[in-house]
C-alpha cells in the first residue's frame, strides 16, 4: 500500500473520531464527558494515558520527555523561563502522539463514534487524520478563565505547590500555557480549523452545545 493510499484508510478507519484540543483549563474534559454521555460516544482522554505512553516511548521518539522526567521540580517550574518551559515540553512538540494514532483506532472500531479529547490533540498533528475538519476544534481559554480553573482545582491536583516557589511555579506556569494557547489559535488558523474562545462569560451548558453544533451533533 503506498503512503497515500495508507493516509487516506488512516483517516477512514478514524472517520467517527471527534477531536478536542485546547490549553489547559478550558473545560475539554467536561466537555468531553457530557457530550459522550448524550451521545453515545466513547471518551479517549489523552491525560489519562500519558503515564502509559511515556513509560512506552523511545528515547529516540521522546527525548524532551525523557530530559523532563530527570528534572526535579524546580527545575521544571521554578529556574526556566516560561518560553523555555514552552519549546521543551515534549508534549506541546507532538512527541508520543503516534501512540494516540495507534489507540484510536481500536476504538474507533467498536461501533461507536469516540470522542478524543486533551492538550496533546495538536492542530497540525490532527489535520491530516481528518476526513471531516468539522469533527476537530480547539478550546481557547483566555488568561483569566486559566487562572481561575487552576485556583479552583483540587489541592491535591495544585502540583506547583510542591516546588520551593509556588507563586513564581504557578506565574511560570500561567504564562507557558498563555503561549501555548496563542500558538494553537495560530496554528488553528492557519488550518482553517475551528477555534471557540472560552472565557468567564461563557457557561458550562452553551460550552457544551456551541461544541456539539461545530461537530454537528
Amino acid at each position: 500500500m503506498t503512503r497515500l493510499a495508507a493516509d487516506a484508510a488512516l483517516r477512514e478507519r478514524l472517520r467517527d473520531v471527534y477531536w478536542i484540543g485546547g490549553g489547559s483549563g478550558a473545560g475539554k474534559s467536561t466537555v468531553a464527558r457530557r457530550l459522550a454521555a448524550q451521545y453515545g460516544l466513547r471518551r479517549y482522554a489523552t491525560d489519562d494515558v500519558m503515564a502509559d505512553h511515556g513509560g512506552r516511548i523511545s528515547r529516540e521518539d521522546g527525548p524532551l520527555l525523557r530530559a523532563f522526567g530527570a528534572m526535579d521540580m524546580d527545575e521544571r517550574w521554578v529556574s526556566r523561563s516560561p518560553r523555555v518551559m514552552l519549546e521543551t515540553f515534549g508534549w506541546f512538540r507532538g512527541e508520543g502522539f503516534g501512540l494516540i494514532v495507534d489507540d484510536l483506532p481500536r476504538l474507533a472500531g467498536s461501533g461507536s463514534g469516540v470522542i478524543a479529547e486533551g492538550f496533546r490533540l495538536l492542530p497540525r498533528l490532527v489535520r491530516p487524520l481528518l476526513a471531516d475538519p468539522g469533527h476537530a476544534v480547539w478550546l481557547l481559554p483566555t488568561p483569566d478563565f486559566r487562572r481561575a480553573a487552576f485556583a479552583s482545582r483540587d489541592p491535591s491536583l495544585q502540583f506547583w505547590r510542591r516546588t520551593g516557589d509556588p507563586d513564581r511555579a504557578l506565574e511560570n506556569l500561567l504564562e507557558r500555557d498563555r503561549l501555548f494557547t496563542d500558538r494553537l489559535r495560530e496554528e488553528a488558523g492557519r488550518l482553517a480549523l475551528p477555534v471557540i474562545e472560552v472565557d468567564a462569560t461563557v457557561t458550562e451548558d452553551a460550552l457544551v452545545g456551541r461544541v456539539a453544533d461545530a461537530f454537528g451533533l
